[in-house]
């Protein structure tokens, strides 16, 4: 994506890896923020536990966020050390594997590696990174980090409170999180960040009046150690050398500061001072510990439901010091999407990466839920079928993504993977209104083998009945038999309580109807994840996603 593009962002599902490696052009972004997956609850003996290799790699995915040390990590290990990173940082991920041994741990670093090497070289030379973890592998990254961008562009370590104290078995309570900041090269786009001061320091300070209704603070006009220029002169017969200090302006401008009201002589002698006005402060300069992010902006108010869901405010910060309007801002591992969805309302362009299609479908429909279905056209989203054939091969690469996808067709709420071990033929939910407390329930059931038959949806009609839903959907990649349709036509009628309009209790879709346009004949639905989770609080329960 370029500055000129007609499109604001472009959103991939898929590896990151891949996708920054095919897709994105070397010196092309000014801001990347990531916050990869770590799984920091498990023990660390587990964690540093010696791993055989021999285990298949794991699905990655963005509620079960654990890298294990396999076949893959090997291989990517292998890559990295034998010519796929700088020497740097080859040196350094095997002095890793030297100091860690083959565990859960070292694969991370080494996917994070590959990952940070692609990062940096997408990066223009003005651009930015922050990274965001906790202090299980902070102390790593860094180290890795360092190699990539090399220890002179480190800028900052942050840290972010993002809770209040609370009880810890046996240490301190864990509260916070790192973010680690690094600038591509030693001029980075930068614009400081500043808070308000809060009312009990400007009352302290601010309190003297010239009468005029204007408060200020009497600031020193003298700094420490001597200086030989303007600034070390004498000045109304003040000698500030003689205290070896300075003064922190010329003579002239102090000549210029007088005549404008703006120095503050003490009636019985002693040292001026400049007056500081309350009105002319331009707020307070941001530190690197931050605890006022969520005091700002609650993320409570913004819970989709997505476990390392992150506050607006704390991606606001971040894009609005290291970027300007039009400037690209990427985020490869994008979750619920806080960044794009930030990053879509200060006008910045945006490319978001995940790897899990429940989070690209979720992101799509968080866009369009608050910037409008309009806003539909200012992205684009790469990575997902298009037709038949590409149906077949997501349902062959990853048959839960698979699922994801065709119930989001449908304008569904999909399950995430944890619930579809018992899903009891449930793999997503349509819910729409049938008065103001009450909401309905459609059962979508996804199909993706070719062996089809009446029993299907039979199955379907007894869980519809078991889960006290309304109507049933089951969305098929073949053509379902006749048999299918004749079943669900004699499955009965669903009547809505306020449009009177009857629908058949049972439907059959199949994928090609679906991506040909012609959706089942359903009553208008909540757009899920954001609509329906509030009407369904306390009455469905948590939308699980």
């Amino acid at each position: 994506m370029t500055a000129g593009s007609s499109r604001t962002g472009v959103l991939y599902y898929g590896d990151n890896l891949d996708v920054l490696r095919e897709s994105v052009a070397t010196a092309s972004v000014d801001l990347v923020y990531l916050d990869p997956p770590f799984n920091s609850n498990r023990s660390y003996n587990v964690l540093f536990a010696e791993r055989s290799g021999q285990a298949a790699q794991a699905q990655i995915e963005a509620f079960d966020d654990t890298w294990t040390w396999s076949q893959d990590a090997e291989a990517a290990f292998k890559g990295l050390v034998g010519g796929d990173a700088p020497a740097r940082v080859a040196d350094a991920i095997d002095a890793m594997r030297r100091l860690l041994g083959d565990n859960d741990v070292l694969a991370y670093l080494v996917m994070m590696t590959q990952r940070l090497v692609e990062l940096h070289r997408v990066l223009k030379p003005t651009g930015s990174l922050y990274l965001h973890c906790d202090p299980t592998a902070s102390h790593y990254l860094k180290v890795i980090l360092d190699a990539v961008f090399g220890p002179d562009r480190f800028r900052n370590e942050i840290v972010w409170k993002r809770t209040s104290s609370h009880s810890s078995a046996k240490k301190y309570a864990p509260v916070h999180d790192v973010l680690l900041y690094y600038g591509k090269s030693a001029t980075v786009r930068w614009n400081e960040p500043r808070t308000e001061y809060t009312d009990t320091y400007l009352d302290r300070y601010y309190k003297f009046d010239d009468g005029d209704g204007r408060l200020y603070w009497r600031a020193d006009l003298c700094g420490a150690g001597v200086r030989n220029g303007r600034s070390g002169l004498p000045w109304r017969g003040i000698d500030p050398a003689a205290k070896g200090m300075h003064w922190k302006y010329t003579v002239d401008r102090l000549d210029e500061l007088d005549a404008e009201g703006r120095i503050y002589w003490p009636p019985k002698g002693g040292m001026p001072q400049y007056k500081r006005y309350r009105d002319q402060l331009k707020g307070k300069a941001v530190a690197d510990i931050w605890d006022d992010v969520n005091r700002i902006n609650p993320v409570a108010s913004e819970r989709l439901g997505y476990p390392t869901q992150k506050p607006e405010a704390l991606l606001e910060r971040i894009i609005a010091a290291s970027s300007n309007e039009g400037d690209v801002v990427l985020d490869p591992f994008c979750g619920c999407g806080t960044t794009v969805a930030v990053a879509q309302r200060m006008r910045r362009q945006w490319i978001g990466i995940d790897i899990t299609f429940i989070a690209v479908d979720l992101i799509d429909k968080r866009l369009r839920d608050t910037y409008g279905s309009e806003a539909r056209a200012t992205y684009e989203v790469h990575g997902i079928p298009r037709d038949v054939g590409g149906a077949r091969a997501l349902f062959k690469a990853n048959a839960f993504d698979f699922e994801r996808w065709a119930v989001s067709l449908v304008g569904g709420q999909p399950h995430q993977r944890a619930e579809q071990a018992g899903d009891k033929g449930v793999d997503g939910w349509i819910r729409f209104p049938v008065s103001e407390r009450e909401i309905g329930r459609v059962i979508v059931s996804v199909k993706g083998g070719r062996q089809l038959n009446p029993a299907m949806v039979r199955d379907l009609r007894g869980t519809v009945e078991s889960q006290r839903a309304d109507m049933g959907l089951l969305v098929t990649l073949d053509e379902p038999t006749r048999g299918m349709r004749e079943e669900a036509r004699r499955s009965g009628t669903y009547t809505h309580p306020l449009t009177r309009h009857s629908y058949a209790r049972l439907q059959v879709s199949t994928v090609e109807e679906l991506l040909g346009g012609r959706q089942p004949d359903l009553p208008s639905a909540f757009l899920p994840y954001v609509k329906a989770r509030a009407a369904t609080v306390g009455q469905q329960g948590s939308l699980g996603i």
